[in-house]
């Protein structure tokens, strides 16, 4: 049931590429066979395995897994540029499989906006042309598709270049201008496919920022792919880990660092700081237990938000001996000492 925040509904997605998929999916279902027992039977690869997510308005969703672990094939489905095998694909309460293909390409172009790795701008157009196509194909006049087109050049700090081509840009500039023209009809989701993977480290974190400042302004719904957990962290409200085809964990990355699912995830994400990701409502004791147990606090205790990082945590623990007093809405719901921080740090499990 699509919830009243949700704009994108997928449930029990299968993508299996071969030619026999149908049978391949009914044979996993009846014998429960494995990836590479389908591979073995049907010489059949399952992409996507009976995925269900939902992603709420407003919300950077990121996928990420390894190289083969299918989130770019699911993707895909979202705008159907590929067919799943089974599954229900709904957006903003749109049965994306019901839609005919003059429906689908207007769905397309009207409610959903891509970026990919490759920037695939029109070298024969200019920057400003380039980002005014998705207006040109809804037959916009040329004079309100350039002025559309000109608003988000400046959104994204390129206005004075719209006159230029694209081998005069940048890699990072390229890839502002792709994601301008993703933009530029006013899509109500985006989908971006490793879109910074390509760039150099510098100019990729750059980017990062960038986009993480216009998700403020604009609150498009986002689903971002990326390999790159610490990419995923950094941008979105929520991950998604893909193995093999399926999502084996959903969550915050405080959720995702601090409970990781299996020892496939507690791996991924072994390397992970915790510093910038755990915040104090997942390291803090109930004060009520813990008031029970020890003497009152001190009356000098700092005092912290439920969302105070870690890092800051640690700061005010060496600057203070006292326990610290965690507050939500002003009211004091919980204690974190020294131990609770230092067992946080070196084991990454929430404090019971």
């Amino acid at each position: 049931m699509r919830s009243n925040d949700s704009v994108i509904e997928i449930s029990n997605v299968w993508k299996i590429f071969g030619a026999r998929p149908e049978r391949a999916l009914q044979a996993i279902r009846d014998r429960g066979l494995s990836k590479a027992e389908v591979l073995a039977e049907f010489n059949a690869v399952v992409g996507v395995a009976d995925v269900s997510l939902s992603v709420n308005r407003g919300e950077i969703f990121c996928v990420m897994g390894l190289s083969g672990s299918g989130k770019s094939t699911l993707v895909r489905h979202f705008n159907r540029l590929l067919e799943p095998t089974a599954g229900k694909i709904e957006i903003e309460g749109t049965d994306v499989m019901a839609l005919g293909p003059k429906e689908l390409q207007n769905f397309r172009n009207r409610k959903i906006g891509m970026v990919f790795q490759n920037f695939a701008l029109m070298p024969h157009r200019s920057v400003l042309d380039n980002v005014a196509m998705p207006l040109e194909i809804r037959h916009v006049s040329k004079n309100d598709r350039m002025r559309q087109a000109a608003a988000i050049l400046d959104i994204v700090e390129l206005g004075a270049w719209g006159s230029k081509f694209a081998h005069e840009l940048s890699g990072g500039m390229q890839q502002r201008v792709g994601l301008a023209r993703a933009l530029a009809a006013n899509p109500d989701v985006l989908l971006m496919d490793e879109p910074f993977s390509a760039l150099d480290p510098l100019i990729r974190r750059q980017l990062q920022d960038e986009f993480i400042r216009l998700s403020k302004i604009l609150k498009k719904t986002t689903i971002f792919i990326t390999h790159d957990l610490d990419e995923a962290v950094r941008i979105g409200d929520r991950i998604a880990i893909m193995r093999d085809g399926k999502v084996v964990q959903v969550g915050t990355a405080e959720d995702i660092v601090m409970h990781p699912a299996d020892d496939y995830v507690a791996d991924f994400v072994a390397g992970i700081s915790r510093l910038k990701v755990v915040h104090a409502h997942a390291v803090m004791q109930p004060l009520d237990a813990y008031l029970s147990a020890n003497t009152p606090l001190p009356a000098n205790a700092p005092k912290v938000d439920g969302q105070e990082t870690l890092s800051n945590l640690i700061n005010l623990a060496i600057d203070d001996a006292n326990p610290i007093l965690v507050q939500d809405s002003g009211s004091d719901v919980g204690i974190i000492t020294r131990a609770d921080l230092l067992r946080t740090v070196i084991e990454g499990t929430e404090v019971s």
